[in-house]
């Protein structure tokens, strides 16, 4: 694989649409397996220069040499400066992808919500706080943010995993609104189930609520490939979440209490079991 410096984005080219990704310096992280590795994979068939983190690294390694891309494995939020060297110096695309499903309600322990907090918020921070001063100088760089639907919506029997999902995607939001004049291209990925660990990991709310629309994670980086065409931040992956969004929106009583009437049939569920 060529680690070399990818094209040149100091015009902002390299924002714009997924033609300019051949040559793109690309890192994913959490990508050993489900989205993540769906998205290397992608990005990698477009031509990008891929590095794949994951805290697995054996996981790490496997998709990497699949792919022929390198493979950077450790803490998401610790892996910019490695990934940077390993691309050659420059990171023009970061898939702020790894993330912690969280169940539990408001009674989960301390370090529950501090773990959740830290990898589904924090990470994305911190990996923010040491591409931009690079991408603003250049004028040019393209922040993907793994949110979920949750982060739209929520979701029942996760109180850490929500809150903490609505708090990726307001950073991501954030980082929208303040740069994009200056070249910076962000897209929130919020779907609903995807077929992997982490919908198992969701239990019988998952079943419930996620498993009878499921996708495969290969439709959710088809999905994001769209959105870097079109120059589109939300990427839904499931397009019925627009509606559900726009009616949480526009009639919030309504559509708590209907959320409401899906908590209780979880519990009633649950109780059966």
């Amino acid at each position: 694989m060529n680690a070399g410096r990818s094209t040149d984005t100091s015009t902002g080219e390299g924002a714009g649409g997924a033609d300019g990704l051949r040559g793109s310096g690309v890192v994913v992280t959490g990508a050993g397996g489900g989205i993540g590795a769906a998205l290397a994979r992608r990005f990698a068939a477009e031509g990008a220069r891929v590095v794949v983190n994951d805290l697995d690294a054996d996981r790490a390694k496997v998709v990497a040499e699949e792919i022929g891309a390198v493979a950077v494995p450790g803490d998401a939020s610790a892996v910019v400066d490695e990934a940077r060297n390993a691309l050659g110096g420059t990171v023009d695309v970061w898939c702020a992808n790894a993330g912690l499903s969280s169940p539990g309600d408001a009674f989960a322990d301390e370090d529950v919500w501090a773990a959740a907090w830290d990898v589904n918020v924090m990470a994305h921070v911190r990996a923010a706080r040491a591409l931009l001063p690079e991408w603003l100088e250049r004028g040019g760089g393209r922040f993907v943010s793994t949110v979920s639907a949750a982060g739209l919506l929520t979701m029942i029997g996760a109180a850490p995993y929500s809150v903490s999902k609505h708090g990726a995607y307001a950073f991501a939001e954030w980082l929208s609104l303040t740069y994009r004049h200056r070249g910076l291209r962000v897209h929130a990925i919020c779907p609903q189930g995807v077929r992997t660990d982490m919908l198992t990991a969701a239990g019988t709310a998952g079943e419930l609520v996620l498993a009878p629309t499921a996708i495969e994670p290969e439709d959710v980086a088809d999905a994001l490939i769209d959105a870097i065409d079109a120059d589109r931040f939300l990427v839904l992956p499931h397009p019925e979440v627009a509606g559900y969004y726009r009616n949480r929106a526009t009639d919030p009583e309504r559509w708590l209490g209907t959320m409401n009437h899906v908590q209780q049939a979880w519990e009633a569920g649950t109780r059966e079991e």
